[in-house]
């Protein structure tokens, strides 16, 4: 059972924020937290968490030490955390013990493509068509019905392009079905769309939800590389976006931030949205709220778990967020303009693919 929250109280300043993860996301929730003056406890396997630097109190421990996760719920007043695949496990321990904010449901949905399909189709949102696959012969009934191309994910543990195949011929059916684990698979629809967006949404302990505007998303390599705002959308395609990002947080009685990633898809002259996902967390194509933004989404969201109202959304100028991605970060500081916001991660090491910090360039598009 979860610790009953059924009369919430604002969260008092000098209390402590347990963060499980402690990347870059994690790193910024705890700078936003100490500003509104909480302190922050994190908790993460790696002992070079580049969120390690930013607070002095840390655990370094597997995500599955029972032991260990007992002794940081109780060091802490609420629990949050920077990335969806947090075992179910762990959360049932910590939602035993303190509130954990977003609720395990909202993770148990998120981390299962078939899951979040299922959820936001009976929920009459928009997705790309899909089938479950289990089997090499469940396999072939799904290109049967979808067609090709088509493009095979697992269900589980994928992002930034890893965990997924793009079928073009009946060819490459069985090599991907034998590449990706673990099983079981989805196939999606191949969605000829003409732009990506997303939208950060908010849903506070109190039921408020705020919305930014929609971010248009280049990625290079399957890793997001631009978030431009305000992206090149209809304002009825912009108003329609965020009202789904709104409906998908009531629907989860979500407490916190939420990214939506959407497609958008050219038919019969006009565009329409899909669905792509939802992230339970602070996401990528939100940091651009950092530089434009009275309250950026890192603040948002521990105003929303602390129960404290929420911030203004509202976008002051233009703004394009680009990602520094391995040795790209070599090139700051000689890269900076005076309409230039960087904000970098403390990572040791640049690898290849590894996101190291993100620039905020102010009032272009």
């Amino acid at each position: 059972m979860s610790v009953n929250e059924t009369q919430p109280k604002p969260l008092p300043s000098g209390s402590t924020i347990g963060i499980l993860g402690g990347g870059q996301l994690g790193r910024m929730l705890s700078l936003a937290a100490s500003r509104l003056g909480f302190k922050t406890h994190i908790f993460c396997p790696d002992p070079q968490s580049p969120a390690f630097d930013v607070t002095p109190h840390k655990t370094v421990a597997a995500y599955d030490d029972a032991a260990a996760l007992q002794r940081f719920a109780e060091a802490v007043d609420i629990v949050t955390y920077e990335f969806e695949n947090v075992p179910a496990a762990t959360a049932e321990i910590l939602s035993r013990i303190k509130p954990l904010r977003p609720g395990a449901n909202a993770l148990a949905i998120s981390q299962d493509r078939l899951a979040e399909k299922a959820f936001l189709a009976s929920k009459n949102i928009p997705v790309a068509p899909y089938r479950a696959v289990e089997t090499n012969a469940d396999l072939a009934d799904a290109i049967a019905a979808l067609g090709l191309p088509a493009v095979l994910k697992t269900t589980r543990l994928g992002y930034d392009g890893k965990g997924q195949r793009t079928l073009g011929s009946d060819a490459d059916l069985a090599p991907a079905f034998a590449d990706l684990s673990p099983k079981p698979l989805v196939l999606e629809g191949f969605i000829p769309f003409s732009k990506e967006i997303s939208v950060v949404v908010a849903r506070s302990l109190t039921g408020e939800v705020k919305a930014y505007d929609p971010a248009e998303n280049v990625h290079r390599n399957h890793i997001l590389h631009t978030s431009t705002v305000p992206a090149t959308i209809s304002p009825t395609l912009a108003r329609q976006a965020g009202m789904i990002a709104t409906a998908i947080v009531i629907a989860l009685d979500y407490v916190g931030v939420l990214g939506v990633e959407f497609f958008v898809v050219p038919a019969d002259g006009r565009e329409t949205l899909l669905v792509n996902e939802i992230a339970p967390r602070v996401h990528n194509s939100g940091h651009w709220t950092e530089a434009v933004c009275l309250t950026d989404q890192f603040e948002q969201h521990i105003r929303a778990i602390a129960g404290w109202p929420l911030g203004d959304p509202a976008r002051l100028a233009d703004v394009v967020m680009e990602n520094l991605i391995g040795d790209e970060v070599l090139a700051l500081p000689a890269n900076l303009d005076g309409d230039t916001q960087p904000h970098l991660y403390g990572k040791a090491e640049a690898r290849p693919g590894r996101k190291m910090g993100h620039i905020n360039r102010i009032g272009r598009n």
